[in-house]
């Protein structure tokens, strides 16, 4: 299922959820698939102890392979990118698509662009393209998924932002919602983000409903059988 949005700020978008509501997306972001769209991006480093994520994005386009058509910098030269990025309310995660064939030659985010975003209000970045410096990054709130690592920033430039962004089989626009953890990244429509913490739960008691009878001395097929027969496994 698509969604489509338009840019923030813009009039027609559903209403952002609140602060508290995004906490509890953090923590119950189980989801029935048909409501949200995944790309296929993972965790730069320790999925296992670093912690779901959620925010608005704020999408950017980079090249790496080669130097930029006009100017001498590659990561400070477009510094008005910054200003476009707290245009989108916090907080905030930024998106990135790397546009070379193949993509992740070089890394745009690292240490120092990393300090630079959270000091912007970004929670964390998604991008089908490299990142580095993944020691001095775990030390940062700062959460990463990339496609790749990559040991150098090469000619990583920005030459486009504020636009909608593929990443990982995934088309962002700016302004969407996004969830990231252990086991990826996934957009989730402001239209039903309010439904999320409530329809989560219920996955979570249906999942442990069946999980404990599996787990049980009292354990049988029938017993399975008749417990997803249950209506309210059934929703």
């Amino acid at each position: 299922m698509s969604y489509r949005l338009n840019s923030a700020g813009a009039m027609g978008l559903p209403a952002r959820p609140g602060r508290g509501l995004l906490m509890s997306i953090i923590g119950l972001c189980l989801f029935c698939s048909v409501l949200t769209r995944a790309a296929n991006v993972s965790l730069a480093w320790n999925a296992e102890t670093s912690p779901a994520v959620v925010g608005y994005a704020a999408t950017t386009r980079i090249r790496s392979a080669a130097p930029p058509m006009e100017g001498r910098g590659y990561y400070y030269e477009r510094t008005d990118w910054w200003n476009h990025i707290l245009t989108i309310p916090a907080p905030r995660i930024v998106v990135i698509e790397d546009r070379d064939d193949p993509p992740g030659l070089g890394a745009f985010i690292g240490e120092v662009n990393a300090n630079i975003l959270v000091a912007l209000g970004c929670a964390g970045m998604v991008t089908n393209g490299a990142v580095r410096d993944l020691n001095a990054v775990g030390n940062t709130p700062f959460q990463m998924f990339a496609g790749n690592v990559a040991v150098s920033h090469a000619y990583a430039h920005i030459f486009d932002f504020g636009s909608t962004v593929e990443v990982g089989g995934l088309k962002i626009h700016p302004g969407e919602l996004i969830q990231g953890d252990r086991h990826g990244v996934q957009t989730i429509p402001l239209e039903i983000a309010s439904k999320v913490p409530s329809a989560s739960r219920e996955i979570v008691l249906r999942r442990h409903h069946l999980v404990g009878l599996c787990r049980s001395d009292e354990f049988s097929i029938d017993k399975l059988r008749e417990a997803i027969q249950e209506p309210e496994l059934k929703r």
